[in-house]
């Protein structure tokens, strides 16, 4: 994710509330930034609050809801450097993809699980497909893959539209598989969870696909190996 450094003094009246939370959420509110506020808790910094927004992205605030900062915010610790945003970052993004129902996914399980990765693919996108040529190299490694709809040319895409009949078919899987290998594919419509998937990757913040999210909310963007992937999520269980 991209950011930039943003400090904003959002007028001059103290807002009457409860508590900092309470204070922060009516500042936002009030500032119209335009953003809906998944969590709010202490940051490790005193008097500086953690704002989740929404999809993961994260602002911080002064104890008042006064002064809001887009950022990144590090300790320094043990002669070591933590990226404490990255961690409250990855919270978010674990939650967004937790409440999703896998009835809205394309589901390549392993035989024997023992981990899972989601990923948002797109049928048009050339990497997703060299992903998928690798989709039992990763469930015989005991990986499932669990794919959500990401049209990176947006919803008036052709990609969008095969997508939706991806979604839509009988056999998604099927269908997915011959999709993403260039065959065309009946066009069919129904609800189908494609624009609401584009929406939460827009939130997270995706710049293309394939993005790779593991359970602790890391995201890996573009195509890697399923040896590469296996070892990202070895390396993630070691540090959890």
């Amino acid at each position: 994710m991209r950011y930039i450094f943003l400090l904003v003094l959002l007028g001059t009246c103290t807002v009457k509330a409860d508590g900092p939370a309470e204070s922060i959420q009516e500042s936002m509110k009030r500032a119209d930034l335009g953003a809906k506020i998944d969590f709010i808790e202490p940051s490790q910094m005193p008097g500086l609050y953690t704002v989740g927004l929404e999809g993961g992205r994260v602002l911080y605030a002064s104890e008042d809801g006064q002064f809001f900062i887009q950022g990144r915010l590090y300790k320094a610790q043990e002669g070591k450097t933590i990226n404490l945003t990255d961690k409250a970052e990855r919270k978010g993004v674990a939650k967004a993809i937790a409440e999703i129902d896998e009835s809205e996914m394309i589901i390549f399980p392993a035989s024997k699980e023992d981990s899972v990765i989601t990923v948002f693919t797109d049928t048009s996108c050339p990497f997703c497909h060299k992903l998928h040529e690798e989709i039992k190299d990763l469930n015989n490694a005991g990986i499932t893959v669990r794919y959500l709809a990401y049209p990176r040319q947006g919803l008036d895409s052709e990609a969008y539209r095969t997508m939706i009949s991806v979604w839509c078919s009988v056999d998604r899987k099927d269908a997915f598989s011959e999709a993403i290998d260039g065959e065309e594919i009946d066009g069919v419509s129904c609800n189908a969870p494609v624009k609401e998937h584009y929406l939460l990757g827009q939130q997270i913040g995706f710049q293309g696909t394939p993005a790779i999210i593991f359970d602790n909310g890391a995201i890996l963007s573009g195509y890697r190996p399923a040896k590469t992937i296996q070892k990202i999520i070895e390396n993630i269980k070691r540090e959890s």
